[in-house]
């Protein structure tokens, strides 16, 4: 029998060393190593040993696909973010920061899919008592939902009631709570939420059951435990929202079904979360005078076109280097705009502070936006307002080119739809066909487009 060697595995990263220091050597984190045994691989286990049954090689030519069947969860706006529904066997982890809203949007898809799917529905929870959940499902008008509960921890025993009770759909919450009889590391460490995480998904897989993970978050925002744990899984939503607001968006980052990037939005009420089928009306509740500094653009969020307002506040600076505040933007895409407008707008915003805010706790992560934020700069720092009824996209370079956007029609589409008449969009995003109630104005230049707004 092989002898047992003792190591030092990081509870944050996983990685291994064989004495104890104080930061982990792999991702930085302090007293995060915990000891544990290790027994090695002998000759013995080798693969030039093994006797038993060899897999099949198969072409992928003589590959058979099969389209997935989708469990629709109820809820219009989680649909979208998972490419339709939920696919039978897949793997879901979503999360979040806690309080905004996972438990609730979960047990409210739950009682949807129950009722669709008569009561075939499991949540295991390992945070809170089934008590807990009854009266979270009081508050939502769901206490008589064909739901079924379970409250465990051990793995093992979790699923042998699941495959007696066999479920379609499944929700653990939260996979940090869950351990192995098989390990003797605490809940929550690396190697039980690898191990769990690892039975689920081949419980998952052999029986076809959906099942969603509940994960929990980082200080910084990102799903605790292994990354490891993220390859492993089908699909992985975060959850968003600032704390005090309504609105909350859930965001997909992978998707081996569908499309990601895809967004849904959602409201927090008195009555549980309240899906918004037309966010843009939302984002777009402004006053009816115009302000200098504000612009709205539309951005594209998978497939739905979103319009959103940028807002900007250039000030004097009482610094020695003038600030650059960005919310909802990366900041060094704000540092290039502003020397843009330095460069090929010949204005000189080097002496103010510059505040950049996209309204709703939206995040900008395309380029789309760079010409209303440019707008909106240059409307604070002249003091002249835009249009109400001014949309502005399109990608800005470094030379002072409008460069085009991916599903410019599309956004101008959108636009029309809320009612926008003026446009000022890139050259080769003129659509052949131009609506009749928007009044278009091309421009392959910043310089042009300064002009035009000056007018």
């Amino acid at each position: 029998m092989a002898k047992k060697t003792m190591v030092y595995q990081c509870h944050q990263c996983g990685s291994e060393t064989s004495r104890w220091v104080g930061q982990c050597p792999g991702c930085g984190a302090w007293s995060t190593l915990e000891e544990l045994s290790k027994v090695p691989i002998t000759r013995q286990e080798h693969y030039t040993n093994y006797s038993g049954t060899l897999s099949t090689v198969q072409p992928l030519s003589e590959v058979q696909s099969n389209t997935e069947s989708r469990l629709p969860s109820g809820l219009s706006e989680l649909d979208r973010v998972l490419g339709g529904g939920l696919v039978a066997g897949s793997v879901v982890l979503i999360g979040g920061n806690p309080g905004i809203g996972k438990s609730t949007l979960l047990l409210q898809a739950l009682a949807a899919m129950g009722i669709a799917q008569q009561g075939r529905v499991l949540y295991l929870t390992g945070e809170e008592s089934l008590a807990q959940i009854h009266l979270r499902a009081q508050r939502l008008n769901l206490s008589k939902a064909p739901v079924r509960l379970l409250a465990d921890t051990l793995i093992e025993r979790s699923l042998a009631v699941a495959e007696k009770e066999q479920p379609l759909v499944m929700v653990v919450d939260s996979i940090q709570t869950l351990y192995s009889e098989q390990l003797q590391s605490a809940p929550g460490t690396v190697t039980q939420v690898r191990e769990s995480a690892g039975q689920l998904l081949r419980y998952a897989k052999k029986n076809g059951v959906a099942v969603i993970l509940v994960g929990h978050v980082t200080k910084d925002g990102a799903l605790a435990g292994p990354r490891v744990l993220e390859h492993m899984v089908d699909t992985v939503l975060y959850f968003e929202g600032d704390d005090g607001e309504r609105l909350r968006v859930l965001r997909a980052v992978k998707n081996r079904f569908g499309a990601v990037n895809e967004l849904g939005v959602f409201a927090m009420t008195e009555q549980g979360l309240q899906e918004v089928n037309n966010p843009s009306a939302i984002f777009l509740a402004r006053g009816k005078e115009p302000v200098p500094g504000s612009a709205v653009t539309v951005i594209r969020e998978g497939s739905r076109p979103l319009l959103v307002e940028v807002q900007a506040l250039v000030d004097d600076s009482h610094l020695a280097s003038p600030r650059r505040v960005t919310v909802g933007l990366e900041p060094n895409r704000l540092a290039m705009l502003l020397a843009i407008i330095h460069r090929h707008g010949a204005m000189m915003p080097s002496a103010q502070d510059v505040f950049i805010n996209v309204v709703g706790g939206v995040r900008v992560n395309e380029t789309g936006a760079d010409l209303a934020i440019l707008a909106a700069i240059v409307s604070s720092l002249r003091d002249a307002p835009l249009l109400q009824d001014l949309i502005l996209f399109g990608e800005v370079g470094l030379t002072g080119e409008i460069r085009p956007v991916p599903g410019g029609e599309e956004r101008l589409a959108a636009a029309v739809k809320h009612g926008f008449k003026q446009a000022i969009l890139p050259r080769a995003n003129l659509p052949k066909y131009i609506p009749k109630e928007v009044h278009i104005t091309p421009v392959n230049r910043v310089s042009e487009a300064l002009e035009v707004l000056k007018n």
